[in-house]
């Protein structure tokens, strides 16, 4: 007599499928092991930090992981699943280190809400606010971990242009997402994080400077070879003008602190260093 078949066509517990499912049950039983490991660990490492004090969010050292995980990747499994798997797997052990929220600035089509989900995992709240200015406050309060605010672009309205006013080094920005995106995404939705205090540095990041020009380096082309001569070729440049001058909005590779001699060797009024962001990959 045949044995009748289950549900899925397995005929018995020695059948090629059972085999593979005893196998995927072995794997799944391992990882959840290292998970519940990493989080041990995670909880450890915040208790001993828990004096210092600061932000639990660390970008620099996720982009690191990140970074040797898919370096090291390979097999059928894309990349970004990786990616958005250990986005939640930091997400939840941020949580671990306290409760955070996320304030992101909402635009229409809701490509920033997107973004701010897909980098801080699904269960992080989110509070969606109406300006840049009000999501910066929630920051700036304590009543969010971080911002989520449109990368800025030429032309934009004065009240886009948040990274005018940001009120540095106080707050700055310390991500750009997505960290992750197919090569030909150019054009695609960014955004950029901003959060409480320094960044950590991954190794490979990008800095953003706020200069204020008042002079006759206040033309683009000046401002260009100023940050050339003084060792900060830039990377992009946003110029705003008004009555009084210039502001810029200048990307410079590596991470730059306020102290860092090539600022004073500037023709400018000021020099401000806004943050910096691992940079992001991008795979073909």
């Amino acid at each position: 007599m045949t044995p009748a078949p289950d549900t899925d066509g397995a005929t018995s517990a020695s059948s090629p499928l059972a085999a593979i499912r005893a196998e995927i049950d072995t794997l799944d039983d391992a990882m959840h092991e290292l998970l519940r490991r990493r989080a041990a660990v995670v909880a450890r490492m915040a208790e001993s930090q828990a004096k210092a004090g600061g932000s639990a969010l660390r970008p620099g050292r996720e982009a690191q992981v990140l970074r040797r995980l898919l370096a090291r990747h390979d097999g059928r499994l894309p990349a970004r699943a990786v990616v958005r798997l250990w986005r939640d797997i930091f997400a939840a052990c941020t949580g671990l280190q306290g409760a955070f929220t996320i304030a992101v600035h909402a635009l229409p089509g809701g490509e920033t809400q997107r973004l701010a989900r897909e980098h801080f995992g699904a269960l992080t709240p989110l509070r969606s606010q109406p300006t840049p200015a009000s999501a910066l406050a929630l920051v700036a309060s304590g009543e969010a971990a971080a911002a989520v605010l449109a990368l800025p672009r030429d032309e934009e309205p004065p009240d886009a242009a948040w990274w005018t006013g940001l009120d540095s080094p106080r707050l700055q920005i310390g991500a750009r997402l997505p960290f992750l995106a197919p090569a030909a995404a150019d054009g695609g939705a960014e955004a950029l994080v901003v959060m409480p205090g320094a960044p950590d540095a991954s190794g490979e990041d990008r800095s953003l400077l706020r200069i204020e020009a008042r002079g006759p380096e206040q033309s683009r082309t000046a401002l260009i070879a100023a940050l050339a001569a003084a060792g900060l070729p830039p990377r992009g440049l946003i110029l705003r003008r008004d009555p009084a001058g210039a502001t810029a909005l200048v990307e410079v590779e590596g991470a730059v602190a306020g102290d860092d001699p090539r600022l004073a060797a500037l023709p400018v009024e000021r020099a401000l260093p806004l943050g910096f962001y691992a940079v992001p990959l991008r795979r073909g």
